[in-house]
């Protein structure tokens, strides 16, 4: 175990795509930049995804039509969207924060907010495959979402009209024109709704690693090691590896996913973040000729055709980090695919699971942490990570360097966002102060000491204060 203590500029926790993103954007304006990652480059959740370029997917996840099919998939244990019943305590200020999320005020807010950043994010993306030669891993073949009967098209009617004041194109088609679109669909489906700006990429972990090649030419630098302490030191911020080795930097760049706000609650921030678990099956390439990705909105999944594989996936299950994966969801979303494509061959697929970072309004924290000017943060993107990917690596470099980012990072600071849905919610405060429910407590009596979740959702009490010793240059634990 080494005790060596290193020093570097900027240091990026998290190799997903946002933190690789922003890592090619700020060397290549001339920062040295060192990268940490437990397991290597583009290896967990941003290898899995969808491989969707969404960027007419503006609409907050709490909108209308959301909300109201919530008790109807909540009712299926293997639907697109689930809470196990254990986790559904903890879940609940989330939960209240989402229904806030929903209110009109806030979710105009935060439709205008993802629509410019998609905006934004279409131009970098575009600029950043040119620079990085990654271009011919673009297919623009736009996506055809499908609807089984009249009253689901016309339910999902609002949605669309939203998207016309963004100028976001889209084509609604009668039943016979479907097989135009996708040959093979079983006669089920009734209308359509193709998007010809949708994009996917041949592969997300390839594209992933492709930028990072671009990145690591330009300069950037890996370390592979599991952060486990982030700590201000003065004018620096120190990071501990659980692997034992210490290191200072002037910068730092939290983009570690759906364990972001573990590390901000280190430095005192609270983030509202929870886990949205994503499950798939990638089949052969041969197991079905996919013209374009199929979305099944009212299932909650997509079928995509990658160069390596025929990825069937999706759906929602808020269950936190710690809970075993429950593949009979992939296995569910592989059986409907089968009825929808009734040639599909499901056999050879490969099942996954990955953990996408949520935030109530659906839009990612991009900005700085309240204590320190030199951590900034890029997390919570949802299933959106890849698309938005570039666009955040753009306004972390603007934001790091001090110039005046592309957009307003207002509604992107994660205490605005935090503070919106607290608003009449003295109930959640109660049950995040459990000792004030307690009748002591209000007489005086000695309250408990604070509780935090732990990294499995648990409850356990504060970790032990950390002190720097300063005739050692590592970091040691002392009890109070």
């Amino acid at each position: 175990m080494s005790s060596a203590v290193d020093e570097i500029d900027i240091a990026i926790i998290g190799a997903g795509i946002v933190g690789i993103a922003a890592a090619a954007y700020l060397v290549e304006a001339g920062r040295k930049v060192t990268v940490f990652d437990r397991t290597g480059i583009c290896e967990e959740t941003s290898s899995g995804n969808a491989g969707a370029f969404a960027f007419s997917d503006v609409l907050p996840l709490a909108h209308k039509g959301m909300m109201r099919n919530v008790p109807k998939w909540l009712a299926d244990p293997l639907g697109p969207l689930t809470i196990p019943p254990a986790y559904l305590p903890k879940l609940a200020p989330w939960l209240y924060r989402f229904w806030r999320a929903g209110a009109p005020a806030n979710y105009e807010a935060s439709l205008a907010a993802q629509a410019g950043l998609m905006k934004l994010a279409e131009q970098e993306w575009a600029s950043l495959m040119a620079r990085s030669g990654t271009g011919s891993m673009l297919r623009e073949d736009g996506s055809l979402e499908l609807y089984e009967s009249e009253a689901e098209f016309k339910a999902a009617l609002p949605s669309w009209a939203a998207r016309d004041r963004f100028g976001i194109a889209y084509q609604h088609l009668e039943k016979r024109e479907l097989a135009g679109y996708q040959p093979g669909l079983v006669d089920r489906f009734t209308r359509g709704t193709f998007v010809p700006g949708w994009k996917t990429v041949s592969d997300p972990k390839d594209l992933g690693k492709a930028i990072w090649r671009h990145a690591e030419a330009s300069g950037a630098a890996f370390i592979k090691g599991d952060v486990g302490l982030v700590r201000l030191s003065g004018d620096r911020i120190l990071i501990q590896l659980k692997q034992g080795r210490t290191l200072f930097a002037r910068q730092v760049l939290i983009a570690a996913g759906a364990w972001s706000h573990l590390l901000a609650r280190q430095l005192g921030d609270v983030i509202p973040l929870e886990t949205e678990r994503g499950y798939n099956t990638t089949l052969p390439t041969d197991a079905f000729d996919v013209k374009r990705q199929l979305i099944f909105s009212g299932h909650g999944f997509v079928i995509t055709p990658l160069a390596t594989g025929l990825r069937v996936g999706g759906a929602v299950e808020l269950g936190g980090l710690a809970r075993a994966p429950n593949y009979a969801r992939s296995k569910a979303m592989l059986e409907k695919a089968q009825k929808f494509l009734p040639g599909l061959d499901p056999s050879g697929g490969r099942e996954w699971m990955g953990y996408r970072p949520s935030l109530p309004d659906s839009l990612p924290v991009i900005g700085g942490s309240r204590s320190h000017p030199n951590v900034h943060y890029a997390f919570g993107h949802g299933h959106l990570g890849l698309t938005q990917a570039a666009a955040t690596g753009r306004l972390v470099r603007d934001r790091m360097l001090g110039q005046k980012p592309a957009l307003d990072l207002t509604p992107f600071r994660h205490n605005v966002s935090d503070a919106r849905y607290l608003h009449g919610a003295p109930f959640l405060l109660l049950y995040r102060r459990p000792h004030l429910r307690q009748s002591g407590a209000a007489g005086g009596g000695r309250r408990p000491p604070p509780r935090r979740f732990d990294d499995d959702g648990t409850a356990g009490a504060f970790p032990r204060r950390i002190r720097l010793d300063p005739h050692r240059a590592d970091v040691r634990a002392a009890r109070p």
